[in-house]
């Protein structure tokens, strides 16, 4: 059988402090340093695991480490792709087809050496691997890096 639990303010009920200590700290907010969120500082350490568990580590400020530029991670595609996907470099005019030879703009984008072409391909890149510009200049072809 389920007692009833005793609220906490009858346990209290003939104490002069109602488990403050001092009768002075129980007055205003004095002994709890403030209301809310007041002290909660870069110092305040008896608060800091409260505010790591509501805000994590962005609530004390900015570090310098977090300063720091990353450079973006370009895209990968293969000449395979480049080749599949023509059709639609057309489509949305990254392409263009002069005579026999087909000029690609891919910024953002790293070719990588995986396939075969015969295709003259102009093309564009900010970044390609070796393997990659040796398979398209034996085309016939060229990749430009900017």
């Amino acid at each position: 059988m389920k007692h009833k639990k005793r609220r906490k303010s009858s346990r209290f009920r003939g104490s002069h402090t109602h488990g403050r200590g001092f009768k002075k700290k129980a007055r205003g907010s004095g002994h709890r340093g403030g209301k809310g969120m007041a002290g909660t500082g870069k110092r305040g350490d008896q608060r800091k695991t409260l505010i790591l568990n509501l805000y994590g580590n962005n609530y004390f400020g900015k570090d310098k480490t977090l300063r720091k530029k990353f450079s973006k991670k370009l895209k990968e595609i293969n000449i395979q792709q480049i080749l599949e996907n023509l059709s639609s470099f057309i489509k949305s005019k990254k392409a263009e087809i002069k005579g026999d030879v087909i000029s690609i703009s891919l910024a953002g984008y790293k070719i990588l050496g995986l396939g075969e072409t015969n295709k003259k391909l102009i093309i564009s890149a900010s970044a390609a691997s070796k393997s990659a510009i040796g398979k398209i200049k034996k085309a016939g072809g060229d990749i430009i890096i900017k």
